[in-house]
């Protein structure tokens, strides 16, 4: 495909972007407390403008403490904030890159329950998002004042700092949208009831920042065309609200889908597909003549599409600069194979964030949220490197060292390289592994990386003796617990690849961890009858609440049957025996039965490597400890970087 398209120049107001390529806001979660941004954080939007975006636009900053309600992405309400924001844009604008602020006055009832301090605040009384018994407080008029007082503040403060425009967060069902929309305005006075007077709070933000920043300052708008869920806004309530943002002076839209009731629209795992949200972008067109912006799993190839639809003019990627910086120079220098690809999992980036309250980084990137830290030449060079295993963690073992520059030799048993990366990738809606899988047997090749396929190994090896380092990755095979009847199952692992196994049209799984769903989810969508039999209270438990906002509808949209508190006590050639916690035991119907009960260490040949070899030896990823993908890859950037 040709991306020449891409790299075109197009104005936003009087500010020239020199490419279509944004990169789109997201927090970092690494403020100080008293509102600076961190060096990281410089750092981190440096990389992405060397690698050649042509705007970023930064995670929202808060005009106030208070209203940031504990999240940690800067505040805007003292000057102090400024020297290391301007520090940001000059470390950007250096590589000709433009970069935008993203301004908020708060989540409002969207703010998480573990950064919740006082009763959030709202356009009116209505629920918390994450804490339904706790009703928000609506906000006065008098406290509308001071916000507009203080977005003029912040405005001027952000221009004074050296950005080049100023985005204002209006988004995901926050405070802005709140008042916007009629689901959440309750009010009865001059800011709620009619589309005009709903519309009054955000058109005086725009105004506010206007007259703090002049009149040839871009300002963007990002708004959701539609919500998603019942009650919501949905594309012909919105149209006119973008005419209305235009008239008042809003150059530019940033527009998507998705609000907090249907979170997986504001962070779109692998389930929704490729350019999930372009679809708002036709309809916008028609409505206004600014610019229009649009995210939503991109890939290159829908960035082409859409750019050349005309229905957009700028394409967004978010996650997928986190998990590659260089994306740009890499389509503008037709090197595409050697793009990293973003996995769409939410592990490492919002995931850290929500479940860890930490830092932002990226699951395939390691360096990602690091990038002063780690750079990716370390150490002495030249040394003799044997790595086993060519899963996902070996794999990124062998890439870092041999491009760290060392000569490395990486064995794998089976014919091919991936390690379970190859079982998790089956189905369609999991093809960013494939490519990641694709991307590793890329990277091997251009670092010259001595791969032995089916060839495996042991503490005999005579490579092992003659290595300076030794990194072992041998992964996890399936667990197959004591249970009577196992041998009637087929394993996890073979119902992803080797699908001839799944005989008949009724598919049982004997769990329901996060694999087993997947596969389930596979062939439900070819036609199969599907049931997951899981003993705990709810499948996929060890994946976060994100994504299985959206994969448990899919699987019920299939016609997948789940029975969780059932616990399999035996598998029979033509069903499954299972116990319900109230004692009642129940038979289902099958032609084939898979047993997901879970992985477990593969850890024979670790074992007697490190007890041989243990001054040299470091085990990594699922071998040790079975986890995600994420945490096999950052084991082995470590093992292959950091070798003495």
């Amino acid at each position: 495909m040709d991306y020449k398209c891409l790299f075109t120049p197009f104005k936003i107001g009087k500010m020239e972007v020199k490419n279509r390529i944004v990169m789109s806001p997201m927090g970092l979660n690494a403020a100080h407390p008293d509102g600076r941004i961190d060096d990281d954080e410089i750092h981190y939007f440096e990389e992405r403008a060397r690698g050649g975006v042509g705007l970023i636009i930064m995670g929202c900053q808060f005009i106030t403490e208070e209203l940031a309600q504990g999240s940690m992405e800067g505040y805007l309400d003292k000057t102090h904030v400024i020297p290391p924001l301007t520090n940001l844009c000059e470390a950007v604008q250096k590589y000709g890159t433009k970069i935008s602020a993203q301004i908020s006055c708060g989540t409002g009832k969207n703010a998480f329950s573990n950064m919740l301090g006082d009763v959030p605040i709202s356009a009116s009384e209505i629920p918390s998002m994450f804490d339904p018994n706790l009703l928000c407080r609506a906000l006065t008029i008098e406290e509308i004042d001071e916000i507009m007082e203080q977005f003029a503040f912040s405005a001027k403060l952000l221009k004074d700092a050296g950005f080049d425009a100023i985005e204002v967060h209006a988004h995901a069902g926050y405070l802005v949208d709140q008042f916007m929309s009629a689901v959440w305005n309750k009010r009865t006075d001059k800011y709620g009831g009619s589309l005009e007077n709903r519309m009054r709070f955000p058109v005086e933000i725009v105004q506010a920042i206007r007259g703090a920043v002049g009149p040839d300052y871009p300002i963007l708008f990002r708004i959701a065309v539609k919500h998603h869920f019942e009650g919501g806004r949905t594309i012909e309530e919105t149209l006119p609200m973008l005419k209305i943002l235009q008239d008042a002076g809003v150059d530019a839209l940033d527009i998507d889908s998705g609000s907090y009731e249907n979170i997986e629209y504001i962070f779109p795992p692998a389930y929704l597909g490729d350019a999930c949200m372009a679809d708002v972008c036709a309809p916008a067109r028609q409505a206004v003549d600014i610019p229009l912006l649009n995210s939503g799993n991109h890939t290159p190839e829908t960035a082409v599409e859409l750019i050349e639809s005309g229905n957009a003019d700028f394409v967004m990627f978010g996650r997928p600069l986190i998990a590659d910086p260089y994306i740009p120079h890499k389509l503008l220098n037709e090197k595409r194979d050697e793009v990293r690809p973003c996995i769409r999992c939410n592990d490492d980036c919002i995931g850290r964030i929500i479940t860890r309250l930490t830092k932002i980084s990226c699951s395939v990137n390691p360096v990602a949220g690091f990038e002063n830290r780690m750079d990716e030449n370390y150490g002495e060079k030249g040394k003799k490197v044997v790595v086993v295993g060519g899963g996902p963690g070996g794999m990124e073992a062998a890439r870092s060292a041999a491009k760290a520059g060392h000569e490395v030799i990486l064995f794998e048993k089976d014919g091919e390289l991936g390690g379970q990366l190859k079982s998790a990738a089956t189905p369609d809606f999991k093809s960013q592994l494939r490519e990641l899988v694709e991307w590793y047997k890329r990277q091997l090749e251009i670092h010259k990386v001595d791969v032995r396929l089916n060839t495996g190994a042991n503490e005999d090896l005579s490579e092992l003796e003659e290595a300076d380092a030794i990194i072992v990755a041998t992964g996890a095979v399936p667990l197959m617990p004591d249970i009577k009847g196992i041998e009637n199952a087929v394993d996890i692992i073979s119902a992803h690849t080797n699908k001839e196994k799944l005989k008949g049209e009724r598919i049982i799984y004997c769990g329901g961890g996060l694999s087993a769903c997947d596969s389930a989810l596979e062939n439900a969508m070819e036609g199969k009858k599907v049931t997951i039999v899981e003993m705990l209270d709810d499948v996929a438990v060890d994946d976060h609440f994100i994504n299985k906002a959206a994969l448990i509808p899919m699987l019920n949209k299939h016609g997948v049957e789940i029975y969780t508190g059932h616990r399999v006590t035996e598998i029979t050639p033509d069903g499954v025996k299972a116990v319900t916690k109230d004692g009642e035991e129940v038979f289902i119907e099958g032609d084939t039965m898979v047993a997901a009960f879970g992985m477990k260490p593969n850890n024979c040949v670790s074992e007697k490597i490190y007890s041989e070899y243990h001054i040299k030896t470091r085990i990594i990823g699922d071998c040790q400890k079975v986890g995600r993908v994420g945490n096999a890859i950052r084991e082995g950037f470590y093992a292959g970087r950091y070798i003495g």
